[in-house]
């Protein structure tokens, strides 16, 4: 990789922490108040344990892709194996020999210098079942993902124009006084022109540069920073107003969509590590990472569910400004509103580029199909991507509902399983290949059992929420 297109690893961990804390961190204090306090800060370590587990199961798949792809060039002879260089980030235990033995070398094959997409490691540990199956969850997940944040655009919009009102969840109240518009109508009003205004860059090559990253990171810094302060302040000045108990069953499949949803980072990870320049101890500090992004997560939400009785679905509209506001919490106020328009309206076309490109992935690389005309890569496929979500988005407004099903559901399938299969895969074909079972990118996590642990706990985590489910709407 060319060197100005590398980072420091510490840039790299602020954007793995960036793709991490999204959307979903504001949706997490409102499931983790009606889910219980004490059960909530379990679950939710918990689950950060089980998502950083399945992060380096990913690693460890990029590592051995990297490793199979320099393999495969070799036994096409278009690389001698003895004239291979050794990886510079390598740790070669004989550093002091020339020539290093032809396991040590074969060792070293395992790397991260080379960007390797889940698609492309898919492809090559995954059987055609395999890889359909994990490109159709892929796309599932994506189009969940873009339905939430044009969902999540709107309902803001709707709570910054329209009057005020104790319940943003009742969307049959009039938008302003006697005017006959509901806030349902302002709402697929607002869905329409958000894809109106923001859909057509769906149909360009657009890109989330470096500068755009560093903007959007200090924003919600600012914006996160200014919440937890006034969270804090609030329980300084009028005492405890949240009466959270300590556990809630009923609540618990928001909690599981919001958390899984809020730790999600798997399938864009392989593109974030690549840059990094130094990758020694990468894991530790990742490790680092997911430990700061939880004790974040914990702070923010113990703080609001004591601070507020009620908490709004999308956190930030809890500080929407009032008629009493004084000048400069109406500003605050309606900076903390806007806020999340600017990530989700950047994001939203890159995530519809990568899942057009994985609906094409889907629909033609099984069948060998490589080249297909303008329409269908200019048309059709953006359109694909684009329309589906934001017809959904028309239909239902119920943010709290598309968090628990994504999260929940094919969330677990992305976070959880397609790692879990890659790279158990990913172990058997290269113990075939190079005869080593274990190398400097092994997940600390090797031992057969936590294949099996991760599996289970995907099922129960279904099934779990699955029953809450049915029983809560019988």
């Amino acid at each position: 990789m060319p060197q100005e297109d590398q980072y420091s690893s510490w840039v790299g961990l602020i954007y793995v922490f960036n793709l991490i804390v999204g959307t979903g961190a504001l949706t997490l204090p409102a499931a983790f108040q009606n889910a219980g306090w004490l059960f909530s800060s379990i679950a939710l370590i918990v689950l950060c344990f089980v998502s950083f587990l399945t992060v380096t199961f990913v690693i460890e798949s990029v590592a051995c892709a990297n490793a199979t792809i320099q393999w495969r060039k070799i036994k096409e002879h278009k690389v001698d194996e003895s004239e291979v260089p050794l990886n510079p980030d390598s740790e070669s235990e004989n550093s002091n020999e020339e020539t290093a033995i032809l396991a040590n070398r074969r060792r070293q094959y395992y790397h991260l210098n080379k960007k390797v997409e889940l698609g492309e490691i898919a492809a090559l540990f995954l059987s055609r079942t395999g890889h359909v199956l994990f490109f159709a969850s892929l796309c599932i997940y994506l189009f969940c993902d873009l339905t939430i944040y044009v969902a999540a655009s709107g309902k803001t919009i709707v709570n910054l124009s329209c009057k005020s009102s104790n319940n943003t969840e009742n969307f049959t109240e009039s938008c302003w006084e006697d005017s006959g518009v509901t806030r349902m109508d302002m709402y697929r009003i607002y869905v329409a022109l958000f894809g109106l205004f923001v859909g057509p860059f769906t149909y360009f090559n657009v890109q989330k540069t470096k500068y755009l990253q560093i903007f959007t990171i200090s924003v919600r810094w600012i914006a996160f920073s200014i919440m937890l302060s006034l969270a804090v302040f609030r329980l300084a000045t009028y005492g405890q107003q949240g009466r959270p108990s300590l556990v809630n069953i009923a609540e618990v499949p928001a909690l599981a969509g919001s958390s899984i949803y809020s730790f999600m980072c798997h399938h864009s990870l392989p593109g974030l590590i690549a840059p990094i320049s130094n990758k020694q101890g990468l894991m530790s500090k990742i490790s680092m990472d997911f430990s700061v992004i939880c004790g974040f997560y914990l702070l923010i939400s113990l703080t609001v569910s004591f601070a507020f009785e009620t908490i709004d679905v999308l956190y930030s509209l809890n500080f929407m400004p009032t008629h009493d506001s004084g000048f400069l919490m109406k500003l605050i106020g309606m900076f903390l509103a806007v806020f999340p328009l600017f990530p989700m309206a950047t994001s939203f076309p890159i995530i519809a580029i990568t899942m057009q490109g994985n609906l094409k992935h889907l629909f033609f690389e099984p069948y060998g199909i490589e080249r297909h005309g303008f329409f269908m890569k200019r048309l059709l496929f953006p359109s694909l991507a684009i329309f589906p979500p934001i017809i959904t988005a028309l239909i239902t407004h119920d943010l709290k509902g598309l968090v628990e099903i994504t999260g929940s559901y094919i969330g677990v399938i992305v976070q959880y399983v397609i790692p879990a299969f890659l790279v158990w895969s990913a172990r058997r074909q290269t113990v075939k290949y190079f005869g080593i079972s274990a190398h400097k990118y092994s997940s600390p996590f090797r031992h057969f059992g936590w294949f099996v642990f991760v599996l289970v706990w995907s099922v129960v985590c279904i099934v779990f929420v699955t029953v809450d489910l049915i029983i809560n709407h019988s």
